[in-house]
């Protein structure tokens, strides 16, 4: 074996037997997942102001 080998595995075992990170990891996939929907309905609300402003303006324009 190379030296310092088993060393090295121990230091991974130990760093991958952590659950202090698992935290981190959770809160980042409930950060992702809450990012995406705020996403996805500015993008819904976008359209219907979009389709509002449409519908004021051909009005407007039908009224002049």
């Amino acid at each position: 074996m190379w030296p310092g080998y088993q060393r090295l595995v121990f230091r991974l075992q130990c760093w991958m037997s952590r659950v202090d990170g698992q935290d981190i990891v959770e809160y980042a996939l409930v950060i992702s997942v809450i990012a995406l929907l705020i996403t996805v309905s500015n993008r819904q609300v976008a359209n219907v102001i979009s389709t509002v402003f449409s519908n004021l303006a051909t009005q407007f324009s039908a009224t002049v």
